[in-house]
């Protein structure tokens, strides 16, 4: 009796899938809503020794040996939502910095920092960056020269 029931429960089984209507496709997954495009803008961006306030103080272009550290101070225009860029730093042209910043609405200011060794003078340049990586403004200096 244990071989019958055991038959007939296959039998049930393999009707049971052959049952099933294989003729409508699966509908296709729903692709994932595109993250919306934010267009920014710099409208400003300079170089300085400190921000105090939101507002760079000792501009410039030229920086001497022991500036210790500067800012790049940048003014974004255009953002509708939420959105981030970036401030790439580079000596001579090796990248030694990437900073992300968060960009809230528009017009927003922002500034990232970095430490300047005595040993590191010459060209510097700091690239503005959109979220998806392309350059926005180029500011170039020079420390110690």
């Amino acid at each position: 009796m244990k071989h019958i029931s055991i038959a007939a429960l296959a039998l049930l089984f393999a009707q049971g899938l052959a049952a099933q209507d294989t003729t409508k496709a699966a509908a296709p997954a729903a692709a994932p809503a595109a993250a919306p495009t934010v267009s920014v803008s710099v409208a400003e961006a300079v170089v300085a020794r400190s921000v105090l306030e939101r507002v760079p103080q000792d501009t410039g272009t030229a920086f001497p040996v022991d500036v210790g550290q500067v800012v790049l101070w940048t003014k974004v225009t255009g953002a509708t939502a939420a959105t981030t860029i970036h401030h790439v730093w580079f000596h001579g042209d090796t990248q030694v910095g990437d900073v992300e910043l968060a960009v809230g609405s528009s017009p927003w200011r922002t500034w990232s920092k970095k430490t300047v060794p005595a040993d590191w003078t010459g060209a510097w340049h700091v690239e503005v960056r959109d979220a998806a990586g392309t350059v926005l403004k180029r500011i170039d200096f020079t420390v110690g020269q």
